[in-house]
């Protein structure tokens, strides 16, 4: 009988982690040297020989919670400003290699540090360089999935399942007896337009007009046009896959590529263009709904 794994999910694309971010990294790495700088100075895991010391213990637990959280720094520092093109194509697999590096600097610059910390005549020997790197990875995987496990918790708490769950809509529906094209009537006749419901991405209220951002030949444009949003949702109940999300806004949920956001409300990202709309913590319910009803239909 042959076993073998399935690594297809770590090669999935995930959103790029919020605590790599640059605007949060500076807090990631205090969060580390906290974390770290506690745990040693309460639990001294790997034991510790006092003749040894040339420091205080509490200013060696200083430094090797200190070096970490540095090396965390400067590394996805220097990430973010190098591949900052490519932080969309992020995997599990990458995660995972990027922790690895970090976790190998980081037991070097252990080994680095022991003539400043340590009197020892063999501080520098492969033995000392394999025990910082072991004692690195044994604690930093520990650490980092304890992480994975509390982040995931709190997000089950706090965020509603539907946003892990999402996948985009395909317009796979039956074709009916409705035009392609879709007429719609204004107050003023002269403004009477017609539009292709399927190139149109969402509509936003802007006081007794509209802007229409449409999808035309891989780029967005938008177009205003002088109807109130409530007077155009009313012209468009032939077509079940446009929702009303929140006050100011209406969407093709075949057009959603990507939804973020938790129960105070989700934040919807399409194609070919970089704006963002918002669904309505009241609308959230009916959002869950209206995107079930859809994809049952692809599914049956």
């Amino acid at each position: 009988m042959t076993f073998y794994i399935n690594t297809e999910h770590l090669k999935k694309e995930i959103e790029y982690p919020n605590r790599y971010q640059p605007e949060n990294l500076l807090n990631s790495a205090g969060i580390v040297f906290a974390s770290i700088f506690v745990f040693l100075l309460l639990f001294a895991p790997f034991g510790v020989y006092e003749p040894e010391f040339k420091l205080n213990y509490f200013l060696i637990c200083f430094f090797h919670a200190f070096s970490p959280a540095l090396i965390l720094f400067l590394y996805f520092g220097t990430y973010n400003y190098i591949e900052r093109e490519q932080l969309k194509n992020w995997t599990l697999l990458k995660e995972y290699i990027h922790v690895g590096i970090f976790l190998l600097l980081s037991g070097i610059a252990s080994f680095l540090m022991r003539d400043l910390i340590y009197n020892n005549p063999t501080n520098w020997s492969w033995r000392y360089l394999y025990e910082e790197i072991r004692n690195c990875f044994l604690a930093g995987i520990l650490f980092y999935f304890f992480l994975r496990m509390a982040g995931f918790y709190f997000k089950s708490k706090k965020d509603s399942p539907f946003v892990v769950q999402f996948e985009p809509l395909k317009n796979k529906t039956e074709k009916t007896a409705i035009s392609p094209t879709l007429f719609i009537n204004t107050q003023v006749k002269q403004d009477d337009f017609t539009l292709n419901p399927e190139d149109l991405l969402f509509v936003k209220a802007d006081g007794n007009y509209i802007e229409l951002t449409q999808s035309n030949h891989d780029e967005a444009t938008v177009e205003l046009k002088r109807i109130s949003l409530t007077q155009f949702e009313k012209q468009i109940t032939d077509y079940p896959h446009f929702f009303r999300c929140h006050r100011t806004y209406l969407v093709n949920m075949f057009k959603i590529e990507k939804v973020s956001g938790n129960s105070q409300g989700y934040t919807l990202s399409f194609h070919n263009t970089d704006a963002k709309v918002p669904v309505s913590r009241n609308q959230i319910e009916s959002f869950n709904l209206c995107y079930n009803q859809l994809r049952s239909l692809q599914i049956a």
